[in-house]
C-alpha cells in the first residue's frame, strides 16, 4: 500500500472552500449579516504582486488575506468600493496545520477565516489578537 493510499490525500481547494463555509455558517447570524457581501476564495498561494505589496518573500509566511475597503472607512457618499474578499491560501494553511499538531484544520480554516473578517470590519492585527486572547 502507498503512503498517499494509506493516508488519503492532501485537502484540495475546494475541501478548504467547504471548511471555510462550514466555519461561515457556524458563525453566529448577526456577525454573518454584519459581514455583508464578502467574496471568499482559496488560493493555493498569494501571486506574486500581493508578496511584493506586503513586503513578504516567503509564501508559505501568508495564510489569509483581506482585500478591500474596511467597513470602518466607507462612506455612503463614496462611490461602491472594489468588492471585499478574504483570500485563505490552502498551502501555507496545510504547512501551519502540520507544524502546529495541536488543532484541527477546520480550526485552523476558521481562525484564519474569522481574522481576515476582523480586517474587514476594520480591525488591526493587536486588535484582533487581543480578542482572541479574551
Amino acid at each position: 500500500m502507498s503512503e498517499a493510499s494509506a493516508f488519503g490525500r492532501a485537502p484540495s481547494l475546494d475541501d478548504l472552500a467547504a471548511l471555510a463555509e462550514a466555519a461561515f455558517q457556524a458563525l453566529p447570524p448577526q456577525f454573518r449579516r454584519m459581514t455583508g457581501e464578502v467574496i471568499f476564495r482559496v488560493d493555493d498561494f498569494p501571486d506574486e504582486e500581493v508578496l511584493e505589496s506586503l513586503g513578504i518573500e516567503d509564501p508559505f509566511e501568508l495564510t489569509g488575506l483581506y482585500q478591500g475597503l474596511d467597513l470602518s472607512r466607507r462612506s455612503l457618499f463614496d462611490p461602491s468600493p472594489q468588492p471585499s474578499m478574504v483570500f485563505l491560501y490552502r498551502r501555507p494553511i496545510l504547512d501551519e496545520w502540520a507544524a502546529h499538531g495541536e488543532i484541527t484544520l477546520q480550526e485552523l480554516v476558521a481562525h484564519v477565516l474569522v481574522h481576515e473578517i476582523g480586517h474587514h470590519f476594520g480591525l488591526s492585527d493587536a486588535q484582533i489578537a487581543a480578542i482572541e486572547a479574551e
